[in-house]
């Protein structure tokens, strides 16, 4: 057998087990992180109404890793009953951040305004950050909608970051750290994280200094968090296929050793 149709052979079966591992379903003995466990009980722990701020740092490379942490992390505060303030440091956030907010916002009948607002995408994020610390009417007077802020109910009692208990920074990249630098050490903001597994280790000297609050990391930190909440969504099902493929890669590394050393012993 020649060695591109091997390699199609395994392709294709790397494609199978992923398919087969989202169509089937097994719940996986998922323990929730130390980091994971503090994420969820601060949450847990805000009385109604607090005002929290999502922020979506991210592009949409990044979704199939990034939706599962935002929706899991979306649906706790809307089910807690939070005012959430939406918004997007990168343009090609800003329509996802809004369809996550929105679709899951209408999950539990919440209205647009009262319980929740979008304020859309501002170019030069770290001047917006600091904008913010004075006045988020002035840095954003109008919503993604195009409505002027300043008349937006829910927004009426929310002038700067005094008024927000928490900023989650769902991330790709490093613009978690910029929140912590900006909004974090000027105007002594909480920062909380929900961010790609290939960042996790670039913000532990945040995590260590208290600077960061916590981090929910990954499709794994996603799948503890909906075990937390009680639900097993896309994080649960993304581990399963993610956990699967790496199996078959392992399997197909030591099959390929045999085969190699097995030839080479065949040859003399």
């Amino acid at each position: 057998m020649n060695r591109l149709k091997i390699r199609w052979i395994i392709f294709a079966g790397l494609a199978l087990v992923i398919i087969i591992s989202y169509i089937i379903r097994i719940d996986l003995d998922t323990k929730p992180s130390p980091l994971v466990q503090k994420s969820y009980d601060y949450i847990e722990s805000l009385p109604e109404s607090t005002v929290v701020m999502f922020c979506f740092d991210h592009e949409a490379s990044s979704l199939p890793e990034i939706k599962p942490i935002a929706l899991a992390m979306l649906r706790h505060a809307i089910r807690k009953n939070l005012k959430i303030i939406g918004l997007s440091t990168f343009a090609e956030g800003t329509a996802i951040g809004y369809m996550l907010m929105t679709k899951t916002a209408q999950e539990y009948g919440r209205e647009y305004g009262r319980d929740y607002v979008f304020l859309g995408f501002r170019p030069q994020h770290i001047s917006v950050f600091l904008a913010m610390g004075e006045s988020i009417s002035h840095a954003f007077p109008l919503d993604y909608l195009g409505n002027r802020v300043d008349t937006i109910p829910m927004m009426r009692a929310v002038d700067n970051y005094d008024d927000i208990d928490m900023v989650i920074s769902i991330a790709d990249g490093d613009r978690t750290t910029q929140w912590v630098e900006y909004a974090g050490a000027r105007y002594h903001q909480k920062i909380m994280g929900g961010i790609t597994s290939a960042m996790i280790t670039s913000y532990d000297p945040y995590l260590a200094s208290g600077q960061l609050y916590s981090v929910v990391g990954g499709l794994v930190g996603a799948a503890e968090y909906e075990i937390l909440l009680g639900t097993r969504a896309a994080g649960n099902r993304g581990i399963l296929a993610q956990t699967s493929a790496h199996i078959y890669v392992i399997a197909m590394i030591i099959i390929g050793n045999i085969v190699y050393f097995r030839m080479r012993k065949g040859r003399g």
